[in-house]
C-alpha cells in the first residue's frame, strides 16, 4: 500500500497527460506534410525509383514487340486448340483503369483526408512499381515459353484448312499479328495485370481499415476481398473466351499477387501491424522530427510503467479512426518495452 507522501501515481499521471498532449501535437503534424509544401522534396527522394519506372515501361515495350518463341504444334495436339476465336470479355484497354487508375483515385481520397504526402506518394509509386515490374515478368515468360492459345488452330488456319511441314509442325496462313498473340498463352497478362493492381489496392485497404486488428470486424475483410474477387472475375473471363488455359490464368494470378505483396511491404507495414495503416517514410519522418530525445525514465517502477502504458493504450485506441487517418502506435511493442524495463 502506498505512504502519503507517495508521489508516483501523480507523476504517472502527468507521464499520461504528456505523452497525450505529444500525441495530439503529432496529429497535428499530419496535416502538415501536402503535395504543395512537401510533394517535391518526396519526390525527388525517390527520382531513382521514377527513372527505373521509366526504364521498367521501354522494358515492356521491348518485351511486346519482340516475337515469342514458336512451339512446335502438330496435329495431334490441335484436338485442344480448336476452340473458337472470340472477342475479349474485358478489353485490353481496360486494365489499366481499373488496375491502376481506380486505385490511384482511391489513394487520392485518403490523401484529401489525411493530407499526408508520404502516403500518396508511395501508395503510387508502389502501384506503379507492381503493375511495371508483373508486366516485364508476365511478357518475358510468355515470350520464353511461347505456349498456344486455345483457339490457336482459328489463328493459325482461319479459313479452317490446316497445312504442315515434313516435321509435322504447323504453317500457318492467318493474319500475322494474330498469329504472334496465338503463341503468348502462359501467363495471362490480363489476370496478372489485374491482381497486380487490384492485389496492391486490397493490401492498402486492409492497412487504412486495420482489418486485421483482431476485433473480428468481418465487414472490413469484405472491402478487402472485394478487389480480389474483381480480378478473379477477369481471370475467369480469360478462360471463357478460349483465351487462356485455366493454367495460364492461375500463373498470372499468383504471379500479380506476389509481385503486388512484394512491392507493397516495401514501402509499408503489414497490413496487421499496429501502424500498417502508413509507410514507413511517415514514421521515419516522426522519427527525425522529434530527433529520437524523448525517452520515458527507467526509475519507475515496472507495475507502474505497465499501468502508464495500458492507460495510453486505452486513450489512443478511443482515438484512432477506422480509416486509419490519425496516428497510430504499436501498443504490444509498448507494454513489452514497459514490462522489461526499456520504456
Amino acid at each position: 500500500m502506498a505512504s502519503w507522501w507517495d508521489l508516483r501515481p501523480f507523476f504517472r499521471f502527468q507521464s499520461v497527460r504528456t505523452r497525450f498532449q505529444e500525441f495530439r501535437t503529432r496529429e497535428v503534424q499530419l496535416g502538415s506534410h501536402t503535395v504543395s509544401s512537401h510533394g517535391y522534396a518526396v519526390a525527388r527522394t525517390h527520382k531513382h525509383d521514377w527513372l527505373i519506372l521509366l526504364l521498367l515501361v521501354l522494358i515492356v515495350i521491348s518485351l511486346y514487340i519482340i516475337h515469342p518463341f514458336h512451339r512446335f504444334v502438330g496435329e495431334d495436339m490441335m484436338t485442344d486448340l480448336k476452340y473458337p476465336l472470340k472477342s475479349n470479355t474485358v478489353p485490353a484497354w481496360a486494365i489499366p483503369i481499373y488496375a491502376i487508375l481506380l486505385p490511384i483515385v482511391i489513394f487520392l481520397g485518403v490523401y484529401i483526408r489525411r493530407r499526408d504526402v508520404y502516403d500518396l506518394h508511395h501508395a503510387v509509386l508502389g502501384l506503379l512499381f507492381s503493375v511495371l515490374i508483373t508486366a516485364v515478368f508476365t511478357e518475358a515468360i510468355k515470350n520464353a515459353v511461347g505456349r498456344p492459345r486455345p483457339d490457336f488452330f482459328w489463328r493459325c488456319f482461319p479459313d479452317g484448312k490446316d497445312v504442315y511441314d515434313k516435321w509435322g509442325d504447323v504453317i500457318c496462313h492467318g493474319d500475322q499479328k494474330v498469329i504472334k498473340e496465338g503463341y503468348k498463352s502462359f501467363p495471362s497478362g490480363h489476370t496478372s495485370g489485374s491482381f497486380s493492381g487490384l492485389g496492391f489496392l486490397s493490401l492498402y485497404l486492409s492497412g487504412k481499415i486495420k482489418a486485421f486488428d483482431r476485433k473480428g470486424h468481418v465487414a472490413k475483410l469484405c472491402i478487402v476481398f472485394l478487389p480480389l474477387l474483381v480480378a478473379s472475375l477477369v481471370g475467369i473471363s480469360r478462360v471463357d473466351d478460349y483465351w487462356h488455359h485455366w493454367q495460364d490464368v492461375f500463373a498470372g494470378g499468383l504471379l500479380g499477387l506476389t509481385v503486388a505483396t512484394f512491392c507493397y511491404l516495401q514501402f509499408f507495414p503489414p497490413p496487421y501491424h499496429s501502424g500498417g495503416w502508413g509507410p514507413y517514410a511517415y514514421f521515419r519522418m516522426l522519427e527525425e522530427s522529434r530527433g529520437m530525445t524523448q525517452v520515458p525514465s527507467v526509475h519507475n517502477s515496472g507495475q507502474a510503467q505497465l499501468a502508464e502504458a495500458q492507460a495510453e493504450s486505452q486513450e489512443e485506441q478511443g482515438l484512432h479512426g477506422c480509416m486509419g487517418l490519425t496516428l497510430s502506435r504499436d501498443h504490444h511493442a509498448a507494454l513489452n518495452d514497459c514490462e522489461s524495463g526499456r520504456g
